[in-house]
């Protein structure tokens, strides 16, 4: 179930003065994930949402295992934060977790130069797809674990071993209903991408 933010996003700013590197991030996983929550809690605009009812058709095609979920993303998420310390704009672009949402997927990837990739350790197995489309994107990636009320504590070695994730993709931990926290996974990502740029010029 995703939850609503511990705290209203800040007022709406405008892009700031200066020579700052604007970028484009998807953030993904699979459905009920709390993609929409993480836009919403960290954005320092108002965020867009395109949340629908759930209805009973969509029941029949979509995986849906999350308890008390009743709304899903139907097209994007879009939120935007400033990163003064990095000179970074990042522009959020959330995506629909369902596989019959996967052409908006392909049209949304167009133009990222990175993901954040949510995941919840008690349905591992659920990622997999969503991962998958990040790679076949050639994308640079972070993995984050959102922290549930009710989810068990891993080690993070073990997860990554359990997702396969090459040495080099971070793998961190998050709470999405927390700004702070959503921050630090950004940063991450964006080290994680201006990292990686470096070592294709190199």
């Amino acid at each position: 179930m995703v939850s609503s933010p511990s705290s209203s996003p800040p007022s709406p700013v405008y892009l700031p003065d200066g020579d700052f590197d604007l970028v484009k991030i998807l953030i993904v996983g699979p459905f009920g994930i709390g993609k929409t929550t993480a836009i919403q809690t960290v954005s320092e605009i108002r965020s867009l949402h395109t949340e629908e009812p759930m209805t009973q058709a969509a029941a029949s095609v979509d995986d849906l295992v999350v308890d008390g979920k009743n709304t899903t993303t139907v097209a994007i998420d879009f939120g935007r934060i400033t990163l003064p310390g990095a000179r970074i704009v990042l522009y959020l672009f959330g995506t629909p977790g369902q596989e019959r949402f996967r052409v908006i997927w392909e049209d949304i990837a167009q133009g990222a130069l990175g993901a954040l990739v949510l995941v919840d350790t008690r349905r591992l197995g659920a990622s997999f797809e969503v991962m998958d489309l990040v790679e076949e994107a050639g994308l640079d990636y972070v993995v984050a674990l959102n922290r549930f009320p009710d989810t068990p504590a891993h080690e993070l070695d073990l997860v990554r071993k359990r997702l396969d994730l090459d040495e080099h993709t971070p793998l961190v931990t998050c709470d999405a209903r927390d700004r702070t926290s959503v921050l630090d996974v950004l940063r991450t990502l964006a080290d994680h991408l201006v990292s990686r740029a470096g070592a294709d010029l190199s």
